[in-house]
């Protein structure tokens, strides 16, 4: 059974807190699938990750790019894990639960849903979320960003 955590992002955008949490996973060794609601959203966070840094990027492709198990990080709006992720981030609006009802989730260490604290939405969204895996007794965790950008366990 994986780990469940949720982030409360309230002092960075996903674009600028991502990258870390990325950087992290990968030097552990794993691989990563992010999963956003809309490909709208992939398209920035594809962006964001060639370019968040002047001297570094964050490898990683998506369904247009093809040969997923290459990849370290894997971009999708699909609930797959193509690419063998020892990590799942979801984000923006992307629903746990469902992920939970749609595929064997054992193959992940962690899973981790952030969540923008501003956006009244993303905000419902994870409260719901923690209820529905609360329900299902399921080990949660609760990370709040601090002003720096660093986290803090809550819960």
């Amino acid at each position: 059974m994986p780990e469940i955590w949720f982030y409360h992002l309230q002092h960075q955008p996903l674009e600028k807190a991502l990258p870390s949490l990325l950087e992290k996973a990968l030097a552990k060794g794993w691989r990563v699938v992010v999963q956003a609601s809309a490909e709208e959203r992939l398209d920035a966070l594809d962006a964001a990750l060639w370019t968040y840094d002047e001297s570094s990027f964050l490898a990683h492709g998506r369904a247009r790019d093809g040969d997923a198990e290459m990849q370290p990080i894997w971009l999708t709006t699909g609930t797959e894990n193509p690419n063998g992720a020892a990590l799942r981030l979801l984000v923006e609006g992307a629903d746990m639960p469902a992920l939970f009802a749609s595929e064997s989730c054992e193959n992940y260490e962690r899973m981790i849903l952030l969540f923008d604290g501003s956006d009244d939405d993303q905000l419902t969204s994870a409260r719901a979320q923690w209820k529905a895996l609360k329900e299902q007794a399921r080990a949660l965790a609760y990370w709040q960003q601090g002003a720096r950008g660093g986290w803090e366990k809550k819960a």
